[in-house]
């Protein structure tokens, strides 16, 4: 039996994964889960699939966890703090960790199961943007396995398999595309997109993800965030990246060769596809997923992203090609402008210009540890906090008088 903790159990990527291995429980046991704060529904996971161990970033929180499930009579171990995390994804019993935690928080915990030589499922993009070559040095040096998570980066490496077993490029590699749904705004008058409100960038019109990755899908930073990350998993060059404007979410992504020839993955937008993969790589097993009826898909649309419409994908490209602090920053900025949003406190558009303005304030240098990522972290959100209460008094004036 093949032992999995899931960091992030109580969110959409935790619970997709706890229903593939519902499907297959003849050969995976649930050795961990973990919440940031959605106790109610981690103690329904753990009455349903019995972990060893529960994790809640919260100490009160995870104190009335453990009481009752005490009262269930369960074995369950709850333990609290971030430190924990870190703790469960190197447990001996502890075979694979699926790390889908949002945001940076879920940066130390992926970084301890790659020092501990686990299989790393990495929903967490953050990981990747943060601390691309520290954590892919990581990954080397202790023999860890590393499956993207992400539909379109699993597409990406299952394409790689079906030529030639690789998981990165090779001369005879040349592009990849990324797809992109393109979110709700894709055909909105552009000057328009000043006054929608954060439920309306939330309502997805394909996936159902969290309010923050779904508002990084409507200024298409999640697809500026998975360029960054496409480009650590595959050994890329951002010029080697086409984003690709897909609105039907079908095709996953595609890679083309140097004889014209492109392979692709197509299937259901439904994240059970890439964790079954994941999970039961070189094989296949059951996800659950409906098959793709083929002979419904009148139309395959593709076209290439519109820079006015969507600047925080520039944004990205940019801080990939600079390098150094500036991926970690560019995270940083955007986490800090999207919470501002969905707060009511900027509009739609002010995501890109916080990100900008602190983009264009800090001091770019070469990342030489993660305490030097930490440092930036800290210093590019505190840049953002100052950005946004700037925007914040003008954008409540602006609402007034709507």
């Amino acid at each position: 039996m093949i032992g999995v903790a899931i960091l992030g159990a109580t969110g959409s990527i935790g619970t997709s994964t706890l229903d593939v291995l519902s499907r297959n429980k003849d050969r995976y046991r649930v050795v961990a889960l973990t919440a940031n704060n959605n106790t109610e529904k981690l103690y329904e996971q753990c009455i349903e699939y019995k972990p060893a161990y529960a994790v809640v970033v919260d100490e009160t929180a995870a104190e009335k966890l453990k009481i009752r499930l005490a009262k269930q009579s369960l074995d369950t171990v709850v333990l609290s703090g971030v430190e924990n995390l870190d703790y469960v994804a190197s447990l001996e019993q502890t075979d694979y960790v699926v790390a889908a935690i949002v945001g940076a928080a879920g940066l130390s915990s992926s970084l301890a199961a790659a020092k501990a030589g686990k299989r790393i499922l990495l929903a967490n993009k953050e990981t990747l943007v943060m601390s691309g070559q520290i954590f892919m040095d990581e990954v080397a040096r202790n023999n860890a396995t590393l499956l993207p998570v992400d539909s379109e980066h699993n597409a990406i490496f299952q394409c790689l398999q079906s030529f030639n077993g690789s998981t990165g490029l090779s001369k005879e590699v040349s592009k990849i595309y990324l797809t992109a749904s393109g979110g709700p705004f894709r055909k909105t008058d552009i000057d328009k997109l000043e006054f929608v409100t954060p439920d309306q960038a939330c309502a997805h019109p394909n996936w159902s993800m969290g309010r923050k990755i779904s508002v990084d899908s409507a200024t298409m930073m999640n697809k500026g965030l998975e360029l960054i990350e496409a480009c650590w998993l595959f050994s890329a060059d951002v010029d080697d990246v086409q984003i690709a404007i897909h609105p039907q979410s079908i095709v996953h992504s595609m890679v083309e060769f140097i004889d014209g020839s492109i392979i692709a993955q197509l299937g259901q937008p439904d994240m059970r596809t890439p964790i079954a993969y994941a999970l039961a790589w070189p094989e296949r097993i059951k996800s659950g997923v409906q098959s793709l009826d083929i002979f419904s898909m009148a139309n395959l649309e593709f076209e290439k992203p519109d820079y006015e419409r969507f600047p925080c994908l520039r944004l990205a490209e940019d801080a990939m090609r600079n390098g150094g602090v500036m991926p970690a920053t560019l995270n940083a900025a955007n986490e800090v402008a999207v919470q501002a949003f969905l707060d009511n406190r900027i509009s739609f558009m002010s995501i890109a210009n916080v990100v900008e303005n602190v983009l264009n304030q800090i001091s770019n240098k070469e990342v030489t540890d993660i305490q030097m990522l930490v440092a930036t972290d800290t210093e590019a959100r505190a840049m953002a906090t100052e950005s946004v209460e700037s925007m914040a008094t003008a954008f409540a004036g602006s609402k007034s008088h709507a």
